[in-house]
């Protein structure tokens, strides 16, 4: 099993920025596809950005240029470092993350309890 905890969600000023950090634990063979989700009320949950055990990333047009994606794979961790944040980028944003628990079972996928981003006008 795989546990996902997140940190680093809370109240900023637009133009502000926060750092979103989510920590994958428990027993796993390998984490492969890293990445954050976010659900603003009355939307559907959205791919925010996500990175490859390789490094590649994929980022949604509403975040380029203002939102970095990044992770440490020796510590099954990855980052979501948010600037020049605007009110539209309010959510809950949850961490996603593909797991193999061992060598020879499927891999799975998993996701963290979601920590709430608010932006100020």
């Amino acid at each position: 099993q795989v546990q996902l905890v997140e940190s680093g969600g809370g109240l900023v000023q637009a133009g502000g920025s926060l750092r979103l950090s989510c920590a994958a634990s428990g027993s796993v063979f390998r984490i492969g596809t890293m990445g954050w989700y976010r659900q603003a009320p009355g939307k559907q949950r959205e791919l925010v950005a996500k990175t490859t055990s390789g490094g590649g990333t994929n980022y949604a047009d509403s975040v380029k240029g203002r939102f970095t994606i990044s992770r440490d794979n020796a510590k099954n961790t990855v980052y979501l470092q948010m600037n020049s944040l605007k009110p539209e980028d309010t959510a809950v944003y949850y961490c996603n993350a593909a797991g193999k628990v061992y060598s020879y079972t499927p891999e799975l996928y998993y996701w963290g309890q979601g920590t709430q981003v608010t932006v100020s006008s």
